[in-house]
Order: C-alpha cells, then structure tokens, then sequence
C-alpha cells in the first residue's frame, strides 16, 4: 500500500486543520472561533460543533482599509456580535495557519472586543 504524501500548500494547511480540530471541539458555552484566510480577505464565525451550527459570522468584504486593520477590525466586529448573542468565553481556531499576521490579527481585535480565550 503507498502512502500519497500531500503535493501543495492548501493540502498540507488542511492537514494542519484536521490535527488541530481533533483537539479543539466548540461547545454550547464556549464556542469554536475559526478564522479563514484567503489571498483578499478575512473571515471568522463562532461554531458549536455539539449541535452542528454556525452561531454568528463575520468578513472583511464590507470594510475598507489595509488587509492587517481589517483583520482587527474583524476581530472586533466578532467579539461584537458574540455577545449580542451571549457568548463571552471561546475556543480559538487558527484554521491550520500559522499563529502569525492576520490570524493573529483576528484573535487581537477579538481580545479587545471582550472575548477571552
């Protein structure tokens, strides 16, 4: 039996994602936030995996500015709505990324909206 290694960076990222997501599980209390990043944008959603659902989701497609403050901006715009929707408490999710740039960015912006990891 051959092993197929992966062949690309979006193979190898979704590997990374799989390994991390066997140890971070949302829950009704403390919600998975997961943060995707492509080539132009940003996005974040809080996701209790118990009962399969996205709670509340965010992008960068309507703000305007340089891809880092957006990046913050969608950090804070996610610790906004996740209290409106009682979530103070979360479970972060970098997606396979590294904990670097906007990913970091994201997570930034969501501490100074007032969600704690």
């Amino acid at each position: 039996m051959r092993i197929r290694f992966p062949k690309n960076r979006h193979e190898l990222r979704t590997r990374r994602h799989l390994r991390l997501r066997n140890k971070v599980e949302g829950t009704p209390e403390r919600p998975r936030l997961v943060v995707y990043r492509s080539l132009k944008h940003v996005y974040a959603q809080l996701v209790d995996d118990r009962a399969r659902r996205t709670i509340v989701t965010v992008s960068d497609m309507a703000l305007a500015g340089k891809k880092m403050e957006k990046s913050v901006a969608v950090g804070k715009l996610i610790a906004e709505k996740a209290k409106a929707a009682g979530v103070t408490q979360v479970v972060f999710d970098r997606g396979g990324y590294k904990y670097h740039g906007r990913v970091k960015a994201v997570a930034d912006g969501a501490r100074e909206g007032g969600l704690e990891f």
